[in-house]
């Protein structure tokens, strides 16, 4: 008897995992032909009504480090690995953290990454994205959103600011300080040479917001370090930069030509005006003959001589057996002989 039940239960387990593969089965047949928005969709409303469900997906979310590793940009030349992490330990646990150096100088490239071992740090870190760090405004955003990340919004042209004329002596937290009284400042700093560490005389803003951009720009007191500075948008900068160095593009000119061609000899040219191009047949003036005078007759070059006579040839006739005296023909015309 007892065996009997032990086989029904057996039996039972088995069928209903039977069925629950195949509800499994079924479901994603139905879920395969969906796109990835569909997908969100459905998830995200099914996490809002059942616990289970959502923590389900934060727990495979925050297995996948693409939501738990950040991008940090504008570091100073000098930040090293340990001082990047310490500035952003605050926000929790981190799993990783490094400055990236070039490998042939080995000079940092002025971009790190971090790490964090849960996703609720790295959230709480992008809630405050902008850090000062050795003397420069950093921002941070998620790696996988690429080296601009959020900042590329369609305003970002009309809340970033250059910054010329500066005095050496001005640092970033100077310029930042300075700029700071117009409104929240999302990043910023002075550019410095690679090589040298020194200011190259201008700098950047970017403002969280176009407004407090539009007052820095119209500001007429612009003196910072004694110096008056200049105060524009950068996006106006750079394109004026780019067609200084550009050459002007060259632009073929069209040769205006007869529209009747050739002009013919004794008609006038089709159409008003002057006819454009060379005429087929065209008139020359003539020179006056004053104008040129005859070239000189050259002297001869050596003195003329009489003809020399020579002796005639009858002796040699005579030898031959010719007489010296041509005959007579008909008509008094003299008689040659042919040729032996």
């Amino acid at each position: 008897m007892e065996d009997l039940k032990k086989r029904k239960m057996d039996e039972a387990i088995i069928n209903g995992s039977a069925e629950t593969l195949t509800t499994q089965d079924y479901l994603r047949s139905l879920l395969d032909p969906l796109n990835k928005p569909q997908l969100v969709d459905l998830l995200s409303r099914l996490g809002s009504q059942y616990p289970s469900i959502a923590e389900e997906i934060k727990s495979l979310a925050s297995a996948d480090p693409v939501h738990r590793k950040l991008f940090v940009r504008g570091l100073a030349w000098n930040t090293t690995s340990e001082t990047l992490c310490a500035e952003f330990r605050m926000h929790g646990e981190i799993e990783e953290g490094s400055v990236i150096y070039d490998k042939a100088t080995g000079k940092s490239r002025g971009y790190g990454f971090i790490t964090y071992k849960h996703m609720e740090s790295a959230q709480s870190a992008l809630g405050a994205p902008s850090k000062l760090i050795d003397g420069r405004m950093a921002v941070c955003n998620l790696a996988c959103e690429g080296l601009t990340g959020a900042t590329t919004t369609p305003d970002l042209t009309q809340r970033k600011l250059y910054i010329g004329g500066l005095s050496p002596e001005i640092s970033s937290e100077m310029l930042l300080h300075f700029f700071g009284r117009y409104g929240e400042i999302e990043e910023g700093s002075v550019a410095y040479n690679k090589d040298t560490n020194e200011s190259r005389g201008f700098g950047f803003v970017t403002y969280k917001t176009v407004e407090a951009a539009k007052k820095a720009i119209d500001d007429p007191h612009k003196l910072l370090g004694g110096r008056t500075i200049t105060v524009k948008l950068a996006d106006t900068h750079k394109s004026k930069t780019v067609q200084m160095q550009s050459p002007a593009p060259m632009v073929p000119v069209p040769v205006p030509m007869a529209a009747a061609g050739y002009v013919q000899p004794g008609k006038a040219p089709v159409g008003s005006g002057t006819p454009v191009g060379y005429p087929y047949h065209q008139t020359v003036a003539s020179y006056p003959a004053s104008s040129y005078p005859n070239p000189p007759v050259a002297p001869a070059p050596y003195p003329t001589q009489s003809q020399v006579s020579y002796a005639p040839v009858s002796a040699k006739k005579e030898l031959l057996g010719l007489s010296s005296t041509p005959p007579v023909g008909m008509g008094g015309y003299p008689y040659y002989y042919p040729k032996q």
